[in-house]
C-alpha cells in the first residue's frame, strides 16, 4: 500500500503577499489568484476613456485604454511562481502588465510604469490593490504627483470576479477607469 501524499501546490504571488489574509478572499477572488500556468478568462468590461489630453499621453504610455465603450473582455494570465503576466483584451486595446513579489507587496511593470502595491483582504471577501510607490521612465514619482490608484475585486455567486480599476493625476484627471467582471473556472482547468 503507498501511502504517499502528493506535494501541495506552492502558494501563489497574491498567496505569499496576503499571508493568512489571502484567506479571507470570498471564493471567486481567492480562486482567480491561485490560478497557475496559463489562462484564458472571458467576460464584460466598461472603459471609460481618459478625462484630458495629459491623461490620454498617460494611459497610451501605460498602454491602457484611450477610448470609452463597453464590450467582451478576453483575460490572459500565465502563473508561474516568480511571475504572473496578466494580458486584458479591451475591445479597443490590449494592455499587458507583469507582476512580481516585492517584499510584503506586489510590483507591477505596465509600460512605462513600476507600480508598488498593498493588497488587503476587507469587508465581505473583497481585495483592494492601493498604489504605494510609482516609478516612470525609472524616475520616482513624487509623492505629491502621485496617482490615486485602487483596484477592487469582489466575488459574486460561485464564478464571477468583478474588477474596478480607478486611476487619477492629480491637476490631470482620470488616466485608466474600467470595470467588469470575468468568468472565473469554478474547478481547476
Amino acid at each position: 500500500m503507498n501511502d504517499t501524499i502528493a506535494p501541495a501546490a506552492p502558494a501563489t504571488l497574491y498567496q505569499r503577499v496576503m499571508g493568512g489574509d489571502f484567506d479571507r478572499l470570498s471564493s471567486p477572488v481567492a480562486r482567480f489568484h491561485r490560478l497557475a500556468g496559463p489562462q484564458v478568462l472571458h467576460g464584460q468590461v466598461q472603459v471609460q476613456a481618459p478625462a484630458s489630453l495629459l491623461g490620454r499621453v498617460l494611459a497610451w504610455g501605460l498602454g491602457a485604454p484611450l477610448q470609452a465603450g463597453r464590450g467582451a473582455i478576453r483575460f490572459e494570465l500565465d502563473a508561474t511562481p516568480g511571475a504572473e503576466v496578466w494580458t486584458r483584451i479591451f475591445p479597443t486595446r490590449t494592455m499587458r502588465s507583469t507582476l512580481r513579489e516585492a517584499p510584503g507587496f506586489v510590483e507591477e511593470h505596465m509600460g512605462a510604469a513600476r507600480l508598488l502595491f498593498g493588497l488587503s483582504a476587507v469587508e465581505g471577501g473583497r481585495l483592494e490593490m492601493r498604489l504605494v510607490r510609482m516609478r516612470f521612465l525609472g524616475i520616482p514619482c513624487p509623492r505629491w504627483l502621485q496617482p490615486a490608484i485602487v483596484a477592487r475585486e469582489t466575488g459574486q455567486g460561485d464564478d464571477e470576479l468583478h474588477f474596478d480599476v480607478q486611476a487619477n493625476v492629480p491637476w490631470i484627471g482620470r488616466v485608466v477607469a474600467y470595470q467588469g467582471h470575468l468568468q472565473v473556472p469554478v474547478s481547476p482547468p
